[in-house]
């Protein structure tokens, strides 16, 4: 068998054994030295093949997949510089959690530091960032295809969450005729037509229980929900408001904030006296958002302080006593039922509804940063899903907006970095094949803007809002020179996205008028298969001032 047949048979075992732990998509770049993996992945009827041809937008959009499907997701890219764009994705995935198997092309060792083309160091080039990682081999008949497969199902058996590297070098030629020769793949046997993975492993399910519980869930306790499901999320409310206990949720919570605006009335004078009386603070999930609720969770000195998420780390910056559960949070509430009880702080629930108020009649009706963050619900789609970028808008919408409860919401909550949103969006769309709203800056949308073309034949409507503030506005309050801030903070591009929403064939929208911008949007949640871009242009500095300003007054209330 020649070597490029050889490469492509050594692929085929690897595509399928990946297959075989439910990887349904995979997303392919442009590129020579990995054509075996590409025709392994194309040519294998069971795989949703999908392309990009800027890399690191790749990563991102299998993430976006990976994200909304709870499934891991494929990347097949080819050697070089191309491996290293896919850094930010795969660090992102380790932080959050998405299981993305990156499979890396590369020259063989004899071409690495010599000067060859396109040849870099690539073996473990992500460090400690994947769960996961292999370092194969150049195909060779010396290796069995039993090893190969079990190889990579021992891998994917361990990769309970983020990124599994697998670099593959291939000889060549790539490109021939495809030989028929199978003896190579046939020791696997029976296992072609099977669909279960070669080597399965067995875990001991350990069920997380609190053997106190029965003592601490007659405690005066506080709930903080950062980055869960949406099923979790209405699950947590539901047992939280059972026990009686007040709900600090995060804007990715899902949990329809129960207790609204946190992020403002948290630095209410009685709420900090009613909230020095917690015993026990219980946390779902991780990555918070807002400044006040962070600086709440680092000062906070309860009796205990548990954490219940599946990601295993210990997600507590404050170190403080206490205990972390790794396991679903599903399992968690299963094994822990609540002790029926009022609700031990009627006046905190008072001062978030007061402030919610208070909110309303500051924000409502108008257009501007401030206010497009609080009005957003009436913006989101009937049975569809939500994405929020970093930076600045998801503060404002985390302080200002009551999300309801259990409806989608995702952001790339991670490294909080602005890189890779647009192709995330695109990623979650098309796991979901949802109706699907997203806000995210200016910068953000330049940073990614490559990927404006994956908006471009969505499987239902798509809105992206992009907060147009000319600059990164969250630096704005910063305390330094104002042009130094202006100059390598802020740094305002006096741009406008028509052109770019023209150039990829997406409709455009502009409007200074509130009343307006939501019926175009809910007008157009009725479009079947199109794209909006819907640009938002507002003062500078005004949403974080208007952030600043209200954390003052709600202090007064």
């Amino acid at each position: 068998m020649s070597n490029s047949s050889f490469n492509i048979r050594w692929s085929e075992v690897i595509i399928e054994s990946l297959i075989r732990h439910q990887m349904k998509y995979i997303c392919i770049a442009p590129g020579s030295r990995s054509t075996p993996l590409t025709v392994a992945a194309t040519s294998n009827k069971k795989l949703c093949c999908y392309t990009h041809f800027d890399e690191r937008g790749l990563g991102y959009f299998a993430l976006g997949i990976s994200k909304a499907s709870c499934k891991p997701v494929g990347v097949i890219v080819t050697s070089g510089t191309a491996v290293a764009n896919l850094y930010p994705s795969l660090i992102e995935a380790g932080l959050t959690g998405e299981k993305i198997i990156f499979l890396t092309a590369d020259r063989p060792p004899e071409l690495i530091d010599c000067g060859s083309s396109q040849s870099i160091r690539q073996t473990y080039i992500f460090a400690s960032h994947p769960s996961q990682q292999l370092m194969l081999p150049r195909p060779t008949r010396d290796i069995s295809a039993k090893w190969l497969v079990s190889a990579i199902d021992n891998c994917m058996n361990n990769l309970h969450h983020g990124a599994f590297h697998i670099n593959c070098p291939f000889i060549e030629p790539l490109y021939g005729e495809i030989e028929g020769n199978y003896d190579w793949q046939q020791s696997l046997g029976n296992w072609w037509n099977s669909d279960v993975s070669w080597l399965t492993e067995i875990f001991v399910n350990n069920e997380f229980f609190a053997n106190d519980w029965c003592i601490w869930n007659k405690k005066k306790g506080v709930v903080i929900v950062g980055r869960v499901t949406a099923n979790d999320g209405k699950e947590i409310t539901h047992w939280a408001q059972a026990l009686g206990w007040p709900i600090i949720g995060d804007v990715l919570s899902q949990t329809g904030q129960p207790y609204p605006c946190a992020n403002l009335w948290l630095e209410h004078p009685q709420a900090k006296k009613i909230l020095k009386q917690v015993e026990i603070v219980i946390q779902f999930g991780s990555s918070l958002t807002g400044k006040q609720l962070i600086n709440w969770q680092l000062s906070c000195n309860p009796k205990e302080y548990w954490i219940i998420d599946k990601i295993p780390q210990r997600l507590d910056p404050a170190n403080h006593l206490g205990r972390k559960f790794t396991c679903f949070i599903k399992n968690w509430l299963d094994n822990h039922k609540p002790f029926y009880s009022n609700l031990w702080c009627e006046e905190l629930l008072n001062i978030a509804q007061k402030t919610k108020f208070y909110i309303h009649n500051k924000l409502k009706n108008k257009l501007s940063e401030a206010s497009i963050a609080y009005q957003l619900p009436e913006l989101l789609p009937l049975n569809g899903q939500l994405f929020i970028g970093n930076s600045l808008i998801i503060r404002l919408i985390d302080a200002f907006a009551q999300l309801p409860i259990a409806y989608p919401v995702y952001s790339n909550s991670g490294a909080k970095g602005i890189d890779g949103l647009i192709s995330t969006i695109a990623g979650i769309q098309v796991a979901t094949n949802k109706p699907t709203l997203g806000i995210i800056g200016d910068l953000s949308a330049l940073y990614d803007i490559n990927s404006l073309i994956l908006l471009r034949k969505p499987s239902a409507p798509i809105v992206l809002i992009i907060i147009n503030n000319n600059g990164g506005q969250i630096f704005s309050t910063l305390s330094i020179v104002n042009k130094l801030k202006q100059d390598y903070y802020c740094m305002p591009q006096n741009v406008n996205f028509r052109h770019a929403a023209e150039m990829f064939g997406l409709e455009y929208f502009i409007s200074n008028n509130w009343l307006d911008l939501k019926i175009k949007v809910q007008q157009f949640w009725c479009n079947q298969n199109k794209s909006l871009l819907l640009e938002l242009v507002v003062n500078g500095d005004e949403g974080a001032c208007t952030l600043k300003e209200l954390v003052k007054e709600v202090i007064k209330l």
